[in-house]
């Protein structure tokens, strides 16, 4: 029973799309307060899924987020198809960006994405091919004996 999903939903994300960036973290934000999930693990969540979403809009041609929820774990899955990332080490490190002066511009490109997503994740798994695109598993426990 524990890996049967009492929920799945599908997000659609288009690279280069500015105007409706955060389009899909707010959406998910509003399913996960709607079941009730703890509210501490929406606002980890939620932080996780908006860095991610904000990636694809900045660096890929289009991304999916795929919302899966068991009893005991929220996981959400964003695969996207665009530029990959080359040095997945150096980009997990807090203050590196690779981001243009007009990302900057808007206030984006801090280089603190990645490591965002993985200090709010239980569990977090990236994998990415150059010219294909990057895979992200963002994982968060629902119960107590979770670990991190």
């Amino acid at each position: 029973m524990n890996d049967e999903y009492v929920l799945s939903q599908k997000f659609k994300i288009k690279g280069g799309d500015f105007s409706n960036a955060g389009r899909t973290s707010t959406s998910i934000k509003e399913i996960l307060k709607e079941i009730g999930i703890d509210p501490s693990i929406v606002i980890r969540a939620s932080i996780a899924v908006y860095e991610a979403e904000m990636n694809v809009v900045m660096y890929a041609n289009k991304g999916m987020v795929t919302l899966n929820i068991t009893p005991v774990k929220l996981h959400l899955k964003l695969e996207d198809e665009g530029q990959g990332i080359a040095d997945i080490d150096q980009a997990m490190k807090e203050g590196f960006s690779t981001a243009t002066h007009e990302m900057r511009e808007m206030g984006f490109g801090a280089g603190m994405g990645l490591p965002n997503i993985k200090k709010n994740a239980d569990r977090f798994k990236i994998a990415s091919r150059l010219g294909e695109g990057t895979t992200l598993d963002i994982i968060f426990c629902l119960n107590k004996t979770g670990n991190k």
